[in-house]
């Protein structure tokens, strides 16, 4: 997630924290009081196949877009990627040294795991210090790392994507900077498109934004977006997806709808259904080409007790 200025980071974080409730009620979840994988349970080998199904055409495409170092960050978020020479400088040489005629370039990168196209896991956000499944942040977030709801923990996530577009419905190249999706315009984008939701579907908005603003107008892509309303994320939850997700930066509507709280729709997604938050997705191709289910396929990195990943997930049809 994105945001230009400090005075936008203290406004989310003042959103967001609302009056502290004395007791916090969780309600367990479906899985069972132990589960840490929420909406990654609906992968199976039975939503496996029918997924498999769709790739009619042999085509694929990376739903994960390039990352910059310079692309803007949610502070204090950034990245800094060095490639070095290990032991071949100040006149140094492996053939000298050691007798072997190569030489090889290692990268070496200080980053932060939520930049650019991203997995958000169910320990990335909860509310008055509850997150998914009645987790208590004081039991299980420490310095060094999640020792429950860790990103590491989830299996290749592989089932049914589905794109809704949202651009294509309004009749635009790019939806604006917080325009709000409600539920009544998904539902009338899904009608338009044939689409129906099921259970265990990753679904993913496009909104044109990032192909129209990141390279043209990359402070303006990082200081809003359109996104969805509080209301379009309690609608989305019912049908049970695996993961939601957006070609923006905050799958959120920044800023937000009238009436709605900053980012809560992550706290409907991650506290209160499981349902994992794809951020950043690269739905450009699909959008044009008119692909509108496609086999999902994303497999990210195991860095145990991480939040969040950067990460490329493919799109198969």
């Amino acid at each position: 997630m994105i945001v230009r200025t400090a005075t936008c980071l203290v406004f989310l974080l003042v959103a967001l924290a609302g009056p502290l409730a004395a007791e916090e009620h969780c309600k367990p979840s479906k899985w069972g009081v132990d589960d840490q994988l929420g909406g990654a349970n609906h992968v199976s080998p039975e939503n496996t196949l029918q997924a498999v199904k769709l790739v009619k055409r042999g085509e694929s495409h990376p739903l994960g877009i390039v990352i910059d170092p310079n692309m803007p960050a949610f502070p204090p978020r950034k990245m800094m990627l060095q490639v070095v020479q290990p032991n071949q400088q100040n006149g140094r040489s492996l053939e000298k040294d050691f007798g072997w005629p190569a030489v090889f370039n290692d990268d070496v990168a200080q980053l932060w795991w939520g930049i650019g196209p991203q997995l958000d896991g169910l320990g990335h956000m909860g509310e008055h210090g509850v997150y998914y499944n009645c987790n208590k942040a004081e039991d299980f977030s420490l310095l060094t790392g999640l020792t429950k709801l860790g990103i590491h923990q989830i299996p290749p996530m592989v089932g049914r994507g589905v794109l809704i577009n949202m651009a294509k419905y309004h009749g635009v190249e790019h939806m604006a900077g917080g325009q709000g999706i409600s539920s009544a315009d998904i539902k009338a984008a899904l009608k338009a498109q044939k689409l129906t939701l099921q259970k265990g579907d990753v679904i993913l908005f496009h909104t044109g934004w990032t192909d129209a603003k990141l390279e043209a107008a990359p402070s303006e892509w990082g200081s809003t977006h359109p996104g969805l309303s509080n209301e379009a994320a309690v609608y989305l939850a019912q049908f049970e997806p695996m993961a939601v997700g957006a070609d923006t930066w905050g799958l959120d509507a920044v800023p937000p709808v009238e009436g709605d709280k900053l980012f809560y729709g992550h706290v409907t997604f991650l506290k209160h259904n499981g349902i994992y938050i794809l951020e950043t997705m690269n739905t450009g191709r699909l959008a044009k080409e008119g692909v509108t289910e496609f086999l999902f396929v994303l497999g990210q990195a195991r860095v145990k007790g991480a939040v969040q990943m950067m990460i490329n997930p493919v799109a198969m049809w």
